[in-house]
C-alpha cells in the first residue's frame, strides 16, 4: 500500500531478476540529474529503460530528503489520470475541488524529491504537462522519465538508452566491452538450465547469438529461455532461419524493432496453443493480475489449463511472477512490449478484444461487489491491499465502460460499488473523477444513479465542494425514495449529516443523526454506514460538550463492530470515544482509546483518520502537560495533513483545538524548543510518527543540552558549512560547487554528519541546523 510521503525513502519496483550493470549510462544519468530537473531516458521497447531508471534513482536517492517516488503509467489510458497517478504514488490525498494538477503542484511546492515517471510514450501530452507544471511550480522536484519518444520540453535533457554492446563476430568474444550482454544471456540461461555458465566452448556461439539479437535485452532474455531444450548454436540457427524469411533472402540486416518482433514472434510460436490463447487474453488486464483474474479472462480454457498456461508463460519469461505486499498474494505481469504484442494477436479476431474486456470488467465488478459485501467484517486490511494491487484493473474496467457504447450504466454501478475504497482508502479525487464521468454518461433515473450521487457527495470533503455535495446527497435521497429504495435513501441520509458536520452545523447534524439512529438500519443498508451514523451522532454530541451521551452512543457502536470483527468503523468509534473523554478532561481514559484507534487506522491505511487521531493525541498530551510530546505530535500531524489539506478543510473545531495545543506547548517550551520538537515530528515518516504516538519509538531529546554522561555533538568547521548548505536545500553537487570540492567529498561530509548526529535523512539535518540557529 501507498503511504503519506515520508521524509526520505525510495519507493521503486521490486526486481525479480538480476540487473546487468550499465555503469556508463548510470553515471551519465546521475550527472544529468545533478544539473537538470527533467531527464528522459529514451529508446526502443525492450531495451531496458525502466530497469535503468530504477537503478539511477536508487543511486541518487540520498540527495532527495523527501524521497524517490515511482509512477507507473503502462496500465493507464486516460490522460486525466496522470496527475492522479502521480499524487497516489506520492501518498497525497487531496480533497479539494481545484484542478488535480494545480493541487499536486501546491502540495509539492516545498518538497525536495525525485519523481520517476515510467512509460510515458502513450500519454506524451499529459506527461509533458505534468513535468512542465512541476518544473515551473516547484523548486525542489526533479523528474526522471522513461519514454520511447521525448516529451518535447525545452528543459528536457535526453539520455538515449542503447542496446547492450555486442561482440565482434570476427574479434575476441572476451573483449571487455561486450561482457554485459554475455552476462545477461548466461544469467537468464542459468535460470532455466541450472549450472549453465559461459565456457570457451560456448562463448563464441553465445556472442554471435547476442549480436544477431542486436544486444536488445528483452530479445536476449526470450532467446535464453530456449536453453532448456536447445544449445546456443541451435538457437542461433533457428533465429537465422526466421530472419532470412523476414528479409526474403536479402542479406540486408533487420532494423532493431523488427529484430525484437522476430524474437517475440518466435517465442510466441514455441508456446502451446493454450499458452498463446492465454497470452492474448492476459494482455487485457492492466498493470498486474492474479490467477483468479486470469481464469476469468481466459474463459475458453478449463481452470487447470489456465494454471498450466500461466506457469508455462512464466517459464518462457513472457509473464513475470511477483509477490504482492500486504497479503495481496502472488500476481503476474506482462512486460509492456509483450502486452502490446498480445493485444495485436487478440485483435486479429473480430470482436475478441471487446469480449475479453467485457469479461474483465464483469470480473472486476464481481470482485468489487464481494469486497463491498464483506467490508463490514474481518479482513479489511487484506481487502485494501488487494484493491490497491488491482488499481490499474479498476481503472481499465471503468475506462472500458465509459468509452464503449452501451456500457455507461455498468460504469456507474462499478464506480458506486467502490464507495468504501474511494472513501476509506484515500482516493476521493479519483473516485470523483470516475463518478462525475459516469453520472454525465448515464443520466437516467436508476438505482445506480442514486448510489453514485450520494457517493460523489460523500467524497466532497472540502469547503468549496460542500454545497454541491449537499445538493447531490439530497438529490440521491429524493431519487431513492422515488424508486422505492430505502437502503440508498438511508445511505444518502448519512452523507447529508456528514456535510452538516463539515460545515460546523453541529446542532442540525446532531438532530439529523438522532433521527437516523432512532430509525435503525433499514433492509439493505450497509452496516458500515449504519455504524457511521452512530459515529457521527457521538461526534456531534462530543463537539457540543455532551460527553456522557457521546460515550453512550460509542459503546453501542463498539458492540456492533465487535460482533462483526470490524476494524475501520471501530477505529472511528474509538477516536470519538477518546474525544468524549477528552471533552471532560479525562486524559488517562482518553489516551488508550486514541492509540488503539490510530493502530487500526494504520492497518487499513485511513490517512484522514490518522491525521485526525494524531491531532487528538496531541490534545491529550497537552492535557497531560507533556509539552514536548504535544509539539512532536503536532509536527507529525501537520506533516500528514499537508498531504490531505493543510487547513484541515477550514473546520473551526479542528483548527481551534490545534491552535490551543500549539499555544500551550510554545508557552511551556519557548519558541525555539517548540520549533525543534515540531520539526522533529515533521521529519518523521508515517510509520515513525505512528510508532512514536503509540510509544513504540522513543523520542530523541529536543534540547540543545547533552544528556547526562554524554558529550555534545561536535561537527568540524567544514561539516558545519556543509550542514548549513543542506539546510538551504542544496544537493550534493550544489554543495560541491559552492565549496569548490569534489562531489564525492561532499557526499562523504553528509554521511559523516548523519552518523555523528544519529539522523537518517537530510531533512533532520536541516531541522537540527534551524534549531541551533
Amino acid at each position: 500500500m501507498g503511504g503519506s510521503a515520508p521524509r526520505g525513502g525510495c519507493h521503486l519496483p521490486v526486481e525479480t531478476t538480476s540487473f546487468v550493470d550499465r555503469r556508463d549510462e548510470q553515471t551519465t544519468g546521475r550527472e544529468l540529474l545533478a544539473k537538470a530537473r527533467l531527464v528522459t531516458l529514451t529508446g526502443p521497447g525492450g531495451v531496458g529503460k525502466t530497469r535503468l531508471a530504477a537503478h539511477i534513482a536508487a543511486r541518487v536517492a540520498r540527495a532527495f530528503p523527501d524521497g524517490v517516488r515511482y509512477v507507473a503509467l503502462a496500465g493507464l489510458r486516460d490522460p486525466e489520470l496522470v496527475p492522479l497517478a502521480a499524487a497516489d504514488a506520492l501518498g497525497l490525498h487531496d480533497h479539494s475541488a481545484r484542478p488535480a494538477l494545480d493541487a499536486l503542484v501546491a502540495r509539492l511546492r516545498d518538497r525536495r524529491l525525485l519523481l520517476v515517471v515510467d512509460n510515458c510514450e502513450h500519454l506524451l501530452a499529459a506527461c509533458a504537462t505534468l513535468a512542465a507544471a512541476l518544473l515551473h511550480g516547484t523548486t525542489g522536484v526533479r523528474v526522471l522519465a522513461t519514454s520511447r519518444h521525448r516529451l518535447g520540453l525545452t528543459e528536457e535533457h535526453l539520455l538515449e538508452v542503447r542496446p547492450l554492446p555486442v561482440p565482434d563476430p570476427d574479434g575476441d568474444p572476451c573483449a571487455a566491452g561486450s561482457q554485459a550482454v554475455l552476462a545477461l544471456f548466461a544469467d537468464r540461461a542459468a535460470a532455466v538450465l541450472p549450472g549453465f555458465r559461459l565456457t570457451p566452448a560456448n562463448r563464441a556461439a553465445v556472442a554471435r547469438l547476442c549480436r544477431r539479437l542486436d544486444g536488445l535485452p528483452l530479445a536476449i532474455e526470450l532467446a535464453a529461455v530456449r536453453m532448456r531444450v536447445l544449445g546456443p548454436e541451435q538457437i542461433l540457427a533457428r533465429l537465422d532461419d526466421r530472419f532470412r524469411l523476414l528479409t526474403a533472402g536479402s542479406p540486408a540486416a533487420l532494423p532493431r524493432h523488427q529484430t525484437l518482433r522476430a524474437a517475440v514472434d518466435w517465442s510466441h510460436e514455441l508456446c502451446t496453443g493454450p499458452e498463446r490463447l492465454a497470452w492474448a487474453r492476459l494482455s487485457v488486464p492492466a498493470g498486474g493480475f492474479d490467477l483468479e483474474t486470469a481464469e476469468a479472462v481466459c474463459h475458453d480454457l478449463r481452470r487447470p489449463d489456465v494454471l498450466d498456461a500461466v506457469a508455462g508463460l512464466v517459464e518462457k519469461s513472457v509473464l513475470v511472477r511477483e509477490d504482492a505486499p500486504h497479503g495481496a498474494g502472488v500476481r503476474y505481469r506482462l512486460l509492456d512490449t509483450l502486452r502490446h504484442y498480445g493485444l495485436d494477436r487478440l485483435r486479429e479476431r473480430s470482436g475478441a478484444e471487446a469480449a475479453a474486456r467485457r469479461r474483465h470488467r464483469d470480473h472486476v465488478q464481481r470482485r468489487a461487489s464481494a469486497h463491498e459485501a464483506d467490508w463490514f467484517g474481518p479482513g479489511q486490511r487484506e481487502t485494501v491491499a488487494r484493491l490497491r494491487a488491482d488499481q490499474d484493473n479498476l481503472r481499465a474496467a471503468l475506462d472500458f465502460c465509459l468509452t464503449t457504447p452501451g456500457e455507461a450504466r455498468a460504469g456507474l454501478r462499478l464506480a458506486g460499488t467502490l464507495w468504501f475504497y474511494w472513501h476509506a482508502c484515500g482516493a476521493p479525487r479519483e473516485g470523483r473523477h470516475w463518478l462525475d464521468r459516469a453520472l454525465d454518461a448515464s443520466p437516467e433515473p436508476t438505482p445506480e444513479r442514486a448510489r453514485a450521487l450520494w457517493v460523489s457527495a460523500l467524497l466532497a470533503g472540502s469547503p468549496e465542494d460542500l454545497t454541491r455535495g449537499l445538493r447531490r446527497a439530497r438529490e440521491a435521497r429524493a431519487l431513492a425514495e422515488r424508486l422505492g429504495d430505502p437502503a440508498e435513501a438511508a445511505h444518502a441520509d448519512y452523507v447529508i449529516g456528514v456535510v452538516q458536520l463539515f460545515a460546523d452545523e453541529l446542532t442540525a447534524a446532531c438532530a439529523h443523526y438522532e433521527t437516523t439512529v432512532a430509525r435503525g438500519p433499514v433492509p439493505g443498508q450497509h452496516l458500515s454506514l449504519h455504524g457511521l451514523d452512530l459515529v457521527e451522532l457521538a461526534c456531534a454530541h462530543a463537539l457540543l460538550g455532551r460527553a456522557e451521551r457521546a460515550v453512550e452512543v460509542c459503546e453501542r457502536a463498539l458492540r456492533l463492530c465487535e460482533a462483526h470483527g470490524e476494524d475501520w468503523v471501530r477505529s472511528y468509534v474509538l477516536r470519538i470515544l477518546a474525544l468524549a473523554h477528552a471533552v471532560r478532561a479525562d486524559w488517562r481514559r482518553a489516551e488508550p482509546h486514541a492509540r488503539e484507534a490510530l493502530r487500526r487506522k494504520l492497518d487499513v491505511h485511513d490517512m484522514i483518520g490518522i491525521g485526525l487521531t494524531l491531532d487528538l493525541l496531541a490534545r491529550i498530551a497537552d492535557g497531560l502537560g507533556a509539552a514536548e510530546r504535544t509539539a512532536v505530535l503536532l509536527g507529525g500531524a501537520d506533516r500528514v495533513w499537508s498531504d490531505i489539506d493543510r487547513d484541515r478543510w477550514g473546520s473551526a473545531a479542528l483548527n481551534s483545538a490545534r491552535r490551543a495545543c500549539e499555544t500551550h506547548a510554545r508557552t511551556a517550551l519557548g519558541a525555539d524548543g517548540y520549533e525543534r520538537a515540531h520539526g522533529r515530528g515533521g521529519a518523521l515518516g508515517l510509520a515513525e510518527i505512528v510508532a512514536y504516538a503509540l510509544d513504540d519509538l522513543p523520542p530523541r531529546p529536543t534540547t540543545a543540552e547533552p544528556e547526562p554522561g554524554t558529550a555534545p555533538v561536535r561537527l568540524t568547521r567544514r561539516e558545519t558549512e556543509v550542514a548549513e548548505l543542506v539546510a538551504e536545500g542544496l544537493g550534493n553537487q550544489q554543495i560541491a560547487d559552492r565549496l569548490v570540492i569534489a562531489r564525492r567529498t561532499a557526499e562523504g561530509h553528509v554521511e559523516r554528519i548523519l552518523g555523528k548526529l544519529g539522523f537518517r535523512n537530510r531533512s533532520q539535518i536541516a531541522a537540527w541546523v534551524t534549531a541551533r540557529r
